[in-house]
């Protein structure tokens, strides 16, 4: 499912939350929607999900979404545990839900996550730890297999194991039913593996939109004596700079030409990657982080 953002804005009273943003997703990947506490993405994923009507236009495939039942059956967004169902429901009754509202809901599929989850069916809601009720959610928005399916920090609420468990189970199943999903997350380096591009926003406006390959490969710690660093890194973009006696580590932003590569060498610097997570730090920071 294709998805087109142009010029959207959504505004609480005088607080503006998602600033005239426009972008495309081309569909069937893997997008993380990646901010700063209060950046916008909630806002941002319910204007997707046709919750609001949007100031601007939000299309799916070409048609608008807000007040169109055929285009929001399209659509699954699970912002949080709360949103699973109601809490004195039990668990059965909500995949019962699923299957009655989602004409590509996969029950089958749906129980096998239930199971791996290890969710009581029998229990209700309110009964599960919170844990299990992000898990929930999580179920709710795979097995829904829709088009374009949306998870909001959906998956926070789960330990460690269960959060590898549930990407190894998203990425399966992605390559198995391929369809436009998009994760907004804090645990960016958990999820890196998984994101084939990412979209970035700050403030309410877009930051930039990237391959998460290649917005890696515009990132590179650079670290070997001082003197020779600082030659190195003048006249490119440093993000950070880092120094223990003598030796100095800067973080810079932009592909980095032949000549550099070979000028590296020649002063015996050390070339490596910068992790996702410290690239979006740097590009959202408060003060100088735009690029």
């Amino acid at each position: 499912m294709r998805v087109d953002v142009r010029g959207l804005s959504v505004r609480y009273g005088s607080v503006v939350a998602v600033d005239d943003m426009s972008f495309s997703l081309s569909g069937n990947k893997i997008y993380g929607l990646l901010g700063r506490n209060g950046s916008g993405k909630t806002s941002l994923m319910s204007a997707l999900a046709g919750y609001r009507k949007p100031l601007g236009a939000v299309t799916l495939d070409g048609a608008p979404v807000f007040e169109n039942a055929d285009a929001m059956r399209q659509v699954c967004l699970v912002r949080h545990t709360a949103d699973a169902a109601d809490k004195g429901d039990k668990v059965s009754y909500v995949l019962e839900y699923g299957a009655a509202w989602r004409e590509t809901w996969d029950n089958s599929y749906a129980l096998s996550l239930i199971d791996l989850f290890r969710i009581p069916l029998k229990s209700k809601v309110s009964a599960l730890s919170l844990g299990q009720r992000s898990a929930l959610g999580v179920v709710i928005g795979l097995a829904s297999r829709s088009p374009l399916t949306m998870l909001d920090e959906s998956h926070l609420g789960m330990d460690t194991p269960t959060r590898y468990a549930f990407y190894d189970t998203l990425l399966n199943d992605f390559m198995a039913h391929p369809r436009t999903i998009i994760i907004s997350t804090h645990l960016i380096e958990e999820l890196s593996s998984l994101l084939e591009e990412v979209v970035i926003i700050d403030s309410g406006r877009l930051v930039l939109q990237e391959e998460a390959d290649v917005l890696r490969s515009r990132g590179t710690e650079v670290t070997g004596n001082a003197g020779d660093v600082d030659e190195f890194t003048a006249g490119l973009t440093v993000l950070s700079e880092k120094s223990l006696g003598r030796t100095k580590a800067a973080m810079v932003y932009g592909a980095l030409d032949d000549s550099r590569l070979i000028r590296a060498r020649q002063l015996g610097l050390e070339l490596g990657p910068i992790a996702l997570q410290d690239l979006f730090v740097h590009l959202t920071e408060p003060v100088g982080g735009k690029l």
